[in-house]
């Protein structure tokens, strides 16, 4: 699930070493947290945004992605499958966001994603 890679990326980014300390900043329940990570509840548009913003990770990826791991039908979800894949056959490798910040630049949000600029900071 990626939404818990962009909780882990936000918990090394400020130092945390508990969850409670997230949903404190997100100004949500510990419960909704846990819910989150195992993935019977989502973070809402707003709380993705957040965390983007705070760790400098691209808002557009962190939306795919949420939506991703909301889409409830198997088509939606093979539909995020194969743009997630679209992504990656242009280099970018996984989005992984273990080292804390994932950043793309685009020229704009029509050009194609052959255009877009992977930077990854460890």
């Amino acid at each position: 699930m990626y939404i818990n890679e962009l909780l882990d990326a936000y918990k090394d980014a400020k130092r945390y070493v508990q969850d409670k300390q997230i949903a404190h900043d997100l100004g949500i329940s510990t419960q909704k947290l846990s819910n989150i990570r195992q993935g019977t509840r989502y973070l809402t548009e707003n709380e993705a945004l957040f965390l983007a913003n705070e760790i400098g990770a691209d808002k557009e990826t962190v939306l795919i992605y949420l939506a991703a791991d909301k889409a409830k039908s198997f088509e939606a979800q093979q539909a995020w499958k194969n743009i997630a894949k679209k992504f990656s056959g242009h280099g970018i490798q996984g989005f992984s966001m273990a080292c804390g910040a994932l950043i793309i630049g685009t020229v704009a949000h029509i050009e194609p994603l052959s255009q877009c600029v992977l930077y990854v900071l460890c």
